[in-house]
């Protein structure tokens, strides 16, 4: 599968460029820039997969106690057999 690029005209802080190269080397600034996009991205996409999984939980709570409570009965069948 090929990827197609393209090219950016980026400004940055001129000592957070030189920390790049450090890290990266002068000739390598675009894989390392692209590694870090790419981190932050799925990053971003689990925090927010983390919140809806949230909201969903909280939306489902009262029907999730509800039905915990319906079945409690029958999680507690013949427990005093272990």
């Amino acid at each position: 599968m090929s990827v197609e690029n393209v090219r950016l005209n980026i400004t940055i802080p001129k000592n957070l460029l030189v920390t790049l190269d450090h890290l990266a080397g002068p000739r390598k600034r675009s894989r390392f820039i692209v590694d870090a996009i790419s981190r932050q991205i799925e990053e971003e996409e689990k925090l927010s997969l983390e919140t809806q999984l949230c909201a969903g939980y909280q939306a489902r709570r009262k029907e999730s106690l509800e039905l915990a409570h319906d079945f409690e009965s029958a999680d507690l069948e013949n427990w005093d057999e272990y």
